[in-house]
């Protein structure tokens, strides 16, 4: 029989690493354990994109919370709401013809959304976004880019 000798480093290491694993199983357990989206969370998420398809900032202001922030890569850290509306609403609004959701799922206050976006000159691209809500309102949205875009966004590029 051979003898393997462990020094006291690596006991703890692995002890460290088997602590870790046990510690993540919990959580992990409790994800396929959540009830999905309330209808209400469902309800906004759908007005927002129905709002950008009707070309009016007021309905999209009455969903956006007063502290809303929106992230993106193309440069947009957690940026204000009147910093979305100059930035992203009033670059973006004559380019976007429609969206089509194709994936809306979450839990509690958290959301997933898939969609592709059909633009006025005849071009369409895939985003994901992930929703905050809270009391009905849009408290956040972090927006990740499909398929390759130059930016500052995939709609302003060449008008047909």
């Amino acid at each position: 029989m051979t003898e393997r000798a462990m020094s006291r480093r690596t006991i703890l290491e692995a002890g460290a690493c088997a602590l870790a694993a046990a510690a993540g199983i919990p959580q992990i357990a409790s994800a396929h354990a959540e009830t999905g989206l309330s209808p209400k969370s469902d309800e906004t998420i759908r007005k927002w994109y129905a709002a950008w398809e009707k070309k009016d900032w007021r309905p999209i202001d009455i969903l956006l919370a007063d502290d809303f922030t929106f992230t993106s890569a193309a440069g947009d850290d957690h940026i204000s709401k009147s910093a979305f509306k100059t930035k992203c609403w009033e670059t973006q609004i004559d380019f976007i013809e429609r969206f089509d959701l194709q994936r809306v799922f979450g839990s509690g206050n958290e959301a997933f959304v898939m969609y592709v976006c059909h633009t006025k000159n005849g071009k369409t691209f895939r985003n994901v976004e992930y929703f905050r809500l809270r009391e009905d309102k849009v408290e956040a949205i972090e927006c990740y880019f499909g398929a390759q875009s130059s930016f500052p966004s995939a709609v302003s590029t060449k008008k047909g």
